[in-house]
């Protein structure tokens, strides 16, 4: 599996040959998107989590995306 690439400016996650856009819901919290469809959610409690809301996404590949996200914006 590839390794996501994380772009904070842009607000986007590329992995597995898709581009995710994370849209803020709050600082822990963003619905995932692709295309400019919801695919998910990633939140941070506990350590970053993945929720799928699309068969078009795998939660293996979404949890990817989200522990990518995390760990960029997290502050140093």
């Amino acid at each position: 599996m590839s390794t996501p690439v994380v772009d904070v400016p842009a607000k986007t996650v590329t992995h597995a040959g898709t581009t995710f856009i994370m849209r803020p819901l709050s600082d822990d919290a963003f619905t995932v998107m692709v295309g400019g469809v919801p695919v998910g959610r990633a939140v941070y409690s506990f350590g970053a989590n993945a929720v799928v809301e699309s068969p078009d996404v795998t939660e293996e590949v979404l949890t990817a995306v989200a522990e990518a996200w995390f760990a960029a914006i997290e502050p140093a």
